[in-house]
């Protein structure tokens, strides 16, 4: 096995395919409303990451009973996964948080993924995740955007957080019962391969459950579009980008599943992504070298 990946994972855990559904709530951020920053990270659009996502102004079990109802005629998928994609989840009151997760549990969904900041994380809301996951019969996985294990490229990405709130955030998860999943940025030019290196030890140290690898894309209307557009940013290169997912993997526990290695965003936003390439072009270089370099995921790892 190259990787443990997670279509394997959810076969294993729900015994059939299933499809993860993003769900979009009227959350903000705190790092872009003047509680920590009002500028927010260099690389997030005004939509943050919901991309794909129906509006939030549409009650979350009618966005999944919309999407539900295309995907199981599609691709005739039973069960599925709500996933709260969008901003901060976590960001808004505690009784309204709980209201939004109790309107996805519904017929056929068999897990919650809530994303959120390792900052926004206080033992109220995993009070209310912890509650529902164990009355309701439904898995949640808190899914912490960490981006980078390196602070000083941390506070260059104006993340407004630091490594000790990712480790306490998922040290905390944990102690109430709840899965987590880390966000990973490996082609960070700031960063270097040792980051990346260190990157992937923090996390199985720590006993993440899985992790999301992205490629650093480019959108319009930026702070890293604007340095992007005046020269004064440059991409890794492809090469580079495959070597360093590569790398993260073999650095992992093999026991972490891998629920991406890269991302994607819309071509009409951005100024550069994936080297003009399809994403799942750029997944068969990755497999296609591990499988020659005989590289797999835990290959050298110290935890598991």
């Amino acid at each position: 096995m190259l990787y443990y990946k997670f279509s394997d994972y959810l076969v294993k855990t729900y015994h059939e395919k299933v499809y993860k559904i993003p769900v979009n709530i009227p959350v903000k951020c705190p790092n872009r409303d003047g509680t920590i920053s009002s500028e927010g990270c260099i690389f997030c659009g005004d939509e943050g990451a919901g991309f794909e996502t129906l509006s939030p102004d549409i009650p979350v079990q009618e966005q999944l009973r919309r999407n539900i109802s295309y995907i199981s005629e599609k691709y005739h998928a039973k069960k599925y996964i709500a996933y709260f994609q969008n901003y901060t989840s976590t960001y808004c009151p505690a009784d309204q948080f709980r209201e939004f997760l109790l309107q996805a549990v519904i017929d056929d969904v068999v897990a919650l993924y809530v994303s959120t900041r390792p900052d926004c994380l206080d033992d109220e809301y995993l009070e209310i995740m912890t509650e529902i996951q164990n009355n309701r019969n439904v898995d949640i996985v808190v899914e912490i955007g960490l981006q980078s294990v390196n602070n000083s490229t941390l506070s260059k990405l104006n993340r407004g957080h630091t490594i000790t709130d990712f480790i306490d955030s998922v040290m905390r998860a944990k102690k109430f019962g709840l899965k987590t999943c880390a966000h990973m940025i490996t082609d960070i030019p700031m960063d270097s391969i040792y980051d990346v290196i260190e990157g992937a030890r923090l996390l199985s140290t720590l006993g993440v459950d899985q992790v999301k690898c992205h490629s650093l894309y480019i959108l319009k209307d930026t702070k890293l579009g604007r340095w992007y557009s005046k020269g004064l940013f440059k991409p890794l290169d492809i090469g580079e980008f495959i070597e360093r997912t590569i790398t993260f993997l073999e650095y992992l526990s093999k026991d972490i599943v891998i629920q991406r290695l890269i991302g994607r965003a819309p071509e009409d936003r951005c100024l550069f992504c994936n080297w003009n390439t399809s994403w799942w072009k750029i997944v068969d270089e990755i497999e296609e070298k591990m499988k020659k370099q005989n590289r797999y995921q835990g290959k050298k790892a110290q935890f598991g």
